[in-house]
């Protein structure tokens, strides 16, 4: 059985406060996560492997968005985002 059976996606965008590593503006950002919510039975046609596998999953987000673009007029640089972590569980 396919391991995103276990679960439930959809889309969350999230501020977060970062800093433009070229101008040094700091600012809020929209991000965009990918939210895994466990549900609540498992899906029918599963054996004692999928039982167990399902038994240790849990919820969690991952993060879709790598580059953000600088939000100062002047700048509009690309950048990549650091210091924030890419998956968290709920």
């Amino acid at each position: 059985m396919d391991e995103r059976q276990y679960y439930s996606e959809s889309q969350v965008k999230k501020p977060a406060r970062l800093n433009c590593p070229f101008c040094r503006h700091e600012g809020d950002y929209e991000l965009r996560w990918l939210v895994r919510k466990k549900k609540d039975r498992l899906p029918p046609g599963g054996d004692e492997r999928d039982r167990a596998k399902f038994a240790k999953a849990q919820s969690y987000m991952v993060l879709l968005d790598d580059k953000m673009t600088c939000s100062q007029g002047r700048c509009r640089r690309t950048f990549e985002i650091s210091g924030i972590k890419t998956t968290a569980f709920l």
